[in-house]
């Protein structure tokens, strides 16, 4: 007897996603510049490196620096502007103002007027709509799919740029080696173009989905997730879950050569096993939409934990190294899983200003992490550091997990009492 049942690639939570006529238009174009920025994570170090007076290292952090962290105060300083706009819109300037100032670099060392000074402030001119962008991309998978897809369509914008941080890298160290780092950045600058064009010429018809009360706080996002405890939950877990991360970037390095006695090679396989872990955990994640999303971003949270702790226990490289992709594995689906219940739990009007919210708050919480790792490492030592971090992780997961237990309770005694008096 035949079955109705839909077959391969059908019957994927992803095929209403690719199939999508106006998205399946668009992910061609995310794909290539989340490429272009896997390859600008290398470039943007390697021009710094290249432009700072000998002696001056600080100026290379502060570059890297500048490449994200502006995003946060342009979430504050746009947001009138911007709150209110569709997705494909806040996501289309995005790329318009990356694409501008990544691209006046190479014109500015063609024309020999290229200074580190200069390439910060435009490598900043280039972050500060980022928040806003990511928002719009996540707030026009809410505009066009339904509340049963956001999940999966989630998944392959991460799926997407976990791919891109794999193959990005060492495709720029070979372009690095042939043209130079300047030229990299050039086809960064190009990828986000390409990406525009997209927005503008698949997305035409869009529509502007309706704006805010005129005279709204700048910082209208902060406010709706301050109304919604569900929200702010998810907020103050994922600002500790990232920046307990943090400290790792640090730790690592210094773990594989002083405690394993390894090379930059070494690493690099570490890395390499964690960003494999990592594609994988994208595509599973599009299949976890049945699962109760709130209890399922939690259990990430202690599951990277837990996968975490055979570095902080000074495990072999034949356990600690598999761990370390499990980790990867399991940290992957936690960007799509939060962002469907951001989605779920906001209007379409107020979805970008929360989205750009919980962005620029995210995208300080690594980076402040990764600045405590320093003295962490130096107190304590890499392979304690690294436990330090795995067990803190675990332990924001549990303490999230009573909180949520009570909340439901609190939620669950007024119906009883209600049913009772019935």
């Amino acid at each position: 007897m035949p079955s109705d049942a839909p077959r391969f690639p059908r019957s994927s939570p992803y095929w209403p996603v690719i199939s999508h006529p106006l998205l399946r238009r668009v992910l061609p174009g995310l794909a290539v510049s989340a490429l272009g920025d896997g390859m600008a994570v290398v470039a943007v170090t390697w021009l710094a490196i290249q432009l700072a007076p000998p002696g001056q290292r600080l100026w290379i952090a502060v570059a890297v620096a500048a490449y994200t962290l502006p995003s946060a105060a342009g979430m504050v300083l746009f947001g009138r502007l911007l709150r209110g706009r569709g997705g494909a819109q806040l996501a289309g300037w995005d790329a318009i103002l990356r694409a501008a100032a990544l691209a006046a670099i190479p014109i500015a060392h063609l024309a020999g007027a290229l200074t580190i000074g200069l390439y910060v402030v435009l490598l900043a001119a280039s972050a500060l709509l980022h928040s806003w962008g990511s928002a719009g991309r996540f707030t026009l998978i809410a505009e066009l799919l339904p509340e049963r897809h956001h999940l999966p369509a989630n998944a392959v914008l991460t799926t997407i740029s976990g791919f891109a941080t794999v193959v990005g890298p060492p495709l720029a160290g070979i372009l690095i080696g042939w043209a130079g780092p300047v030229w990299v950045i050039a086809v960064d600058a190009a990828t986000f173009a390409v990406l525009a064009l997209t927005y503008r010429l698949a997305l035409p018809g869009t529509r502007t989905i309706r704006r805010y009360e005129r005279g709204a706080s700048r910082t209208a996002g902060f406010s709706v997730i301050r109304r919604q405890p569900a929200l702010l939950g998810l907020l103050v877990l994922s600002l500790w879950f990232f920046f307990l991360f943090g400290p790792v970037y640090v730790a690592m390095p210094i773990h594989i050569t002083n405690d394993l006695h390894g090379s930059a090679t070494l690493l690099g396989v570490y890395y390499t096993a964690f960003g494999a872990g990592g594609l994988v955990g994208g595509v599973v994640a599009g299949h976890l939409r049945r699962w109760p999303l709130h209890a399922t971003t939690i259990g990430i949270v202690i599951g990277f934990g837990v996968a975490m702790l055979p570095l902080g226990l000074g495990a072999p490289v034949g356990l600690s190294l598999p761990a370390f992709a499990l980790a990867g594995l399991i940290w992957a689906p936690y960007m799509s899983t939060s962002m469907a219940l951001f989605q779920r739990s906001a209007s379409t009007e107020q979805l970008p200003a929360v989205l750009a919210a919980n962005g620029a708050v995210l995208v300080l919480a690594v980076p402040l992490g990764t600045m405590l790792g320093g003295p962490l490492v130096g107190a304590v030592g890499a392979r304690p550091a690294l436990l330090f971090c795995a067990v803190a992780i675990v332990t924001l997961g549990l303490v999230a997990a009573g909180f949520a237990t009570l909340r439901r309770s609190a939620n669950a005694t007024p119906a009883t009492e209600v049913s009772a008096r019935r």
